[in-house]
């Protein structure tokens, strides 16, 4: 018999998590995982009390046709690696790992190029969270050292000169 392998074990917990989702574009599950426990899981959904796009049967971002990527302030949603952080004590994240996938939900079929956006990657950053790990397809997956968004970032300061 084998056995699952851990990354792909942790992969498939925030795929069962992204299930909860509310999102009618696009649906992610987050797992944050430090010394082999899970510390915390968050899913896409609006903020507690408020009604979810699946309730309202509707999505701003998809009725105006707003590019992926773009005007997340307009989204009802919170994305699940913040709804994973705000779940979690920082010192338990310290070190940790995120897991993260994501699901079209046109197609049904996993987001390849899944990816935390700029806001997401801020709080991960400021959590002590150290590697994201996404499922790109099946079994595979790829591995995000947070330091190379941090110095990416560094690039981009002295390019922009901000």
């Amino acid at each position: 018999m084998d056995r699952r392998d851990k990354h792909n074990y942790y992969l498939d917990i925030a795929q069962t998590v992204l299930e909860r989702g509310t999102c009618l574009r696009r649906n992610y599950g987050s797992i944050i995982v430090n010394n082999d426990e899970i510390i915390s899981t968050g899913y896409t959904g609006a903020p507690r009390g408020r009604k979810n796009c699946i309730d309202l049967n509707m999505c701003i971002r998809e009725k105006f046709k707003v590019p992926r990527g773009t005007h997340y302030e307009l989204c009802r949603s919170v994305h699940s690696e913040a709804n994973a952080i705000i779940s979690a004590a920082r010192k338990n994240m310290i070190g940790a790992t995120l897991y993260l996938v994501g699901k079209d939900c046109g197609t049904g079929k996993l987001v390849e190029d899944a990816n935390s956006c700029a806001m997401c990657k801020r709080l991960i950053i400021n959590s002590g969270i150290k590697q994201v790990i996404v499922r790109v397809s099946g079994d595979k997956y790829n591995i995000i050292d947070v330091e190379d968004w941090i110095r990416e970032d560094d690039s981009l300061d002295m390019i922009t000169g901000y």
